[in-house]
């Protein structure tokens, strides 16, 4: 990637409150992503298991280890559009591959109370995705010198 094609990742507004969202959806990846390898057996490869995905063993670290850094990204608020990506991709799979069995077998309103945190997740990182880190972010501090 040239320059010009990075820059438009990278620039960002000025908006302060973008740190709320980043705090919300950094903190909440950085602690999933920590606890799929404290707690492997329940948050990680043993659920990847449980729930029926490919090669658990690999998967399980794998999303553990993007949840962190995109997590820790999103926080400090580097490469926010980058990082947003991925964790978009992890939020649509876990509600597809844990949220539909619920819809099927205990209905709406059961799987809505279910995925509160992974729309709140969702849409964060869209969000994130659409507006970038904000006032408070690296994103803002190595963008402002392209900027005219």
């Amino acid at each position: 990637m040239h320059n010009d094609q990075v820059k438009p990742m990278l620039n960002t507004d000025a908006t302060a409150t973008t740190i709320i969202i980043r705090l919300m959806v950094g903190v909440v990846f950085l602690s999933e992503g920590i606890q799929k390898f404290l707690f492997a057996e329940k948050l990680g490869v043993g659920r990847f298991a449980k729930i029926g995905l490919p090669n658990p063993e690999f998967l399980g670290p794998f999303v553990g280890g993007f949840e962190i850094t995109c997590g820790t990204l999103v926080l400090l608020g580097l490469f926010t559009r980058f990082a947003a990506i991925p964790l978009l991709c992890i939020m649509v799979v876990a509600i597809a591959t844990t949220k539909a069995d619920v819809l099927a077998n205990e209905g709406f309103w059961e799987m809505m109370h279910g995925s509160r945190t992974d729309w709140a997740m969702l849409l964060g990182s869209l969000f994130l995705l659409i507006k970038g880190g904000g006032r408070w972010s690296l994103d803002g501090k190595i963008s402002k010198p392209w900027t005219s």
